[in-house]
């Protein structure tokens, strides 16, 4: 059975998906008891294949994320 995220490929694309994750969390909403708690970043290559990556607040304190990267094919 396949685990996910696989370890193999977990950091790979980090390079280039941790500067967008980077330029878009400009968009965050803070407030007190109300803001962004999730980034997500969805790329798709002309031949199918997705990069999924989504970025999670840890116990609602800003400055902890816990980034998790799915890539996969669609099938066609």
């Amino acid at each position: 059975s396949s685990q996910l995220p696989d370890p193999a490929i977990e950091d790979q694309g980090q390079d280039y998906i941790r500067p967008i994750l980077n330029k878009y969390a400009a968009l965050c909403v803070r407030c007190p008891g109300y803001g962004t708690r999730t980034n997500t970043v969805v790329l798709i290559d002309s031949e199918g294949c997705v990069t999924f990556t989504e970025r999670n607040m840890i116990n609602a304190d800003v400055n902890q994320w816990q980034t998790s990267t799915y890539e996969f094919k669609l099938h066609s």
